[in-house]
């Protein structure tokens, strides 16, 4: 039996595993490549895996970056069930259909360059239409309920309390006689997220195996409370420079986490109500997804008479659904707020408030999430002074301030505490595998680890087998 990495190994995005037995294959997760950096010949279907032979797939949680390749996989002959959460088929077939567009519509950008310098087009990675076709191969599961997914294999979801729907994986292998179980930690959250629950303990099994991210690995968020307070301060301070304040947005999850912020800002009279523009289509779509969702809620977020202060609250937040409204917010004066895709700059709506607003000393911009290597937001977020979007150089004269305690991700403290359970039994030890992260974060995980467990931790590669 083993597990072969093809993502996430060496880079954060493109999480997927191979899961190969004498008698089953299976993918955990099936994520696309995210950062300028990455070639075209990166996001493809990996050499090792042949698609047609795989007998399912287990996504963790639908983030582009863990279900992004889907599409691919089902063009090359993939047609076996692709098992989620109910909340993760939902909010994938929006991302999925998301990526979808703004690769079409990248494609016939490129290709109107490529005409004019007579070279030939090339398509885009892949279509709405292929997209569709992935998704009569969702099957739901519900959490914590043991469910066999190819034979000699079961596997159980645990909340991961990462975004709307997000698991860790309970993988229970039976190859022909032999015994392992592997635990697959997907992307974990930090405690208190608003909305969502916090990530649950892990059932009482001795794991062979621990598959663990490292997104944070080297490091600790600011807590929560103290990034609200600088939150609240920083849009204090742009809106009487009476700026825009731009916030690259993150569809699902960020979205819903900053506007519940500032419902409770302008609810409790903390902050004076300015205008709010959710510009983006899929955040709109995402947070009627999660209205939807009620059940996945936490404590606070089910409490109706705090939730109505809230919403109340947001009473200057415009909807730009359609281009044109989008295109509108040029015109208009600050202080103002736009929050608009995507999370990371590499497309949507964002990169037209940048280019529009980015040279002016009044903007201010929020970096609130991770930002993939090479990607516009992290030169942005590493003060680049000068950057190009669409080809044209733009100055960065904005005051850009970078805030990780909004982050979806567990910082290192956060990340042993849930390996704690895992790799303190004394009746066995699991392997410990450190994925879904940079050079310096697995590192620095790993090292953690190792001082406080006594484990050796695995930094594996791109195609390079850990056996079982």
């Amino acid at each position: 039996m083993r597990v072969i990495p093809y993502g996430a190994a060496g880079g954060v995005t493109g999480s997927c595993y191979l899961v190969e037995t004498k008698r089953a294959k299976i993918l955990v997760d099936c994520g696309i490549f995210q950062g300028f950096t990455l070639s075209d010949s990166s996001n493809r279907v990996p050499g090792g895996i042949n698609p047609g032979a795989l007998d399912a797939a287990i996504l963790t949680h639908a983030h582009l970056d863990h279900c992004g390749r889907l599409p691919l996989f089902v063009k090359a002959g993939f047609s076996k069930p692709i098992y989620a959460t109910q909340a993760t088929i939902d909010v994938a077939k929006l991302i999925l259909l998301d990526s979808a567009h703004i690769q079409e519509a990248d494609a016939i950008r490129a290709n109107r360059k490529r005409a004019r310098a007579l070279r030939k087009p090339k398509p885009p990675l892949y279509t709405t239409e292929d997209v569709k076709k992935v998704f009569p191969l969702f099957t739901p599961v519900e959490y914590e309920v043991l469910t066999e997914v190819a034979p000699g294999m079961k596997f159980r979801f645990v909340e991961a309390g990462h975004l709307l729907g997000s698991t860790c994986v309970e993988l229970f292998v039976n190859d022909v006689g032999v015994k392992k179980s592997l635990m697959f930690s997907g992307d974990l959250g930090g405690p208190g997220i608003p909305i969502i629950r916090d990530s649950k303990k892990v059932a009482d099994v001795d794991f062979d195996a621990v598959f663990v991210e490292s997104t944070y690995g080297d490091r600790d968020h600011r807590s929560l409370e103290a990034t609200i307070n600088e939150f609240r301060q920083l849009l204090e301070e742009a809106i009487a420079r009476k700026g825009k304040v731009l916030i690259p947005t993150f569809a699902v999850g960020r979205a819903q986490q900053l506007l519940y912020y500032l419902g409770k800002f302008f609810s409790s009279g903390e902050l004076p109500k300015i205008p709010v523009y959710l510009d983006s289509p899929m955040a709109i779509k995402a947070s009627r997804l999660y209205a939807t969702h009620t059940e996945l809620y936490d404590e606070e977020a089910s409490d109706r008479e705090k939730m109505k202060r809230l919403k109340a609250g947001l009473s200057t937040l415009k909807i730009c659904e359609t281009g044109e409204e989008s295109r509108a917010l040029n015109d208009m004066e600050g202080p103002c707020i736009i929050m608009a895709g995507a999370g990371m700059c590499n497309g949507g709506r964002i990169l037209h408030h940048f280019k529009n607003n980015l040279w002016k000393p009044n903007t201010t911009v929020l970096i609130c999430g991770y930002q993939a290597e090479g990607s516009l937001g992290r030169l942005i977020a590493e003060g680049r002074k000068r950057v190009k979007i669409y080809g044209e150089e733009i100055g960065v004269a904005a005051k850009v301030y970078t805030m990780g305690g909004f982050s979806a991700h567990a910082g290192q403290t956060d990340l042993l505490k849930w390996l704690a359970p895992l790799c303190e039994r004394k009746a066995k030890r699991p392997r410990v595998v450190v994925m879904h992260g940079e050079a310096r974060q697995r590192a620095a995980l790993a090292e953690k680890i190792h001082i406080r467990f006594g484990i050796k931790a695995m930094i594996p590669w791109l195609g390079e087998a850990i056996m079982l």
